[in-house]
């Protein structure tokens, strides 16, 4: 192609320069703009189109009136007049009381203030009751024909000694093992030493903090006289090591304080709590 035809030349022109351009690519290429544009228009024709035609369908739908439809309500008579209810049913009879038997009647004797008076002015009514009489009734303030009191047995008269005998005091055994005590043993420096050791040396098994496991552990051990640990054993069992880490903190602490009983420094069992909790 001449130089001056190429400068003034379509690209497609150039391209497809000495081909065969009634191929179809060459008029595919040459028309794909016209034919894009005209595509637009049409999808935005066909939009407008239909948007304008809904509007159009409400604008319609708008104007016409609304029908109220009207349903005649029909009322029923409804009878005002109370009915006459039954009276309701009577009561059931009371069950019939069983007849409980008096008790015997015991024969009582009238007890009177003795009075220093004249022979012929004590009246029979308060004379005083024989001892056969006292022994054979009850001691009341009326005189009561009935039943003898025989049942009444008068408690044996023991003969003292006239001497006093002290209480025999009993020897508390200080080589148990005591549950309770007036003073508990204690880790040495009290609870806040206590709480200083658990922080330097206790440790977090590595499969509890990975299952996320906060739980309290008590540990049950004895503190002997001296203030020596034994018998260290775990009453929880919340597992993934951390009963097995309680058992050994305890055991590797330093000597306790001794439990105290009257004064006396016992043996002594013990249970501490020991708390594992994730941060």
């Amino acid at each position: 192609m001449d130089i001056n035809k190429i400068l003034k030349a379509d690209f497609l022109d150039i391209l497809f320069e000495g081909r065969n351009k009634d191929y179809g690519a060459y008029l595919l290429r040459k028309t794909y703009s016209s034919r894009m544009r005209n595509a637009f228009l049409a999808v935005l024709a066909g939009t407008a189109l239909a948007f304008g035609a809904a509007k159009l369908q409400d604008s319609m739908k708008s104007n016409e009136p609304e029908k109220i439809e009207v349903e005649d309500v029909v009322l029923e008579d409804v009878d005002t007049k109370k009915k006459d209810e039954p009276p309701p049913p009577p009561p059931p009879p009371p069950p019939p009381q069983k007849q409980v038997a008096e008790p015997p009647k015991l024969e009582i004797a009238k007890f009177t203030t003795p009075k220093v008076v004249k022979d012929n002015e004590v009246k029979e009514d308060e004379k005083p009751p024989t001892i056969d009489k006292i022994e054979e009734s009850k001691i009341g303030f009326v005189n009561q024909e009935g039943m003898k009191n025989v049942d009444v047995v008068a408690p044996p008269v023991e003969k003292g000694t006239g001497s006093v005998v002290a209480p025999v005091a009993v020897e508390e055994d200080y080589d148990k093992v005591f549950t309770k005590v007036e003073i508990k043993a204690e880790f040495p420096g009290g609870a806040a030493a206590w709480k200083r050791y658990l922080e330097r040396n206790l440790n977090y098994p590595d499969e509890a903090q990975e299952a996320g496991i906060s739980a309290v552990v008590r540990v049950q051990f004895i503190v002997d006289k001296q203030g020596k640990i034994s018998e260290v054993v775990a009453l929880d069992k919340p597992g993934h090591g951390l009963e097995e880490e309680a058992v050994r903190i305890i055991k590797k602490g330093p000597d306790w304080k001794p439990a105290e009983q009257n004064g006396r420094k016992v043996i002594y069992k013990h249970i501490q709590s020991i708390t594992f909790r994730m941060q």
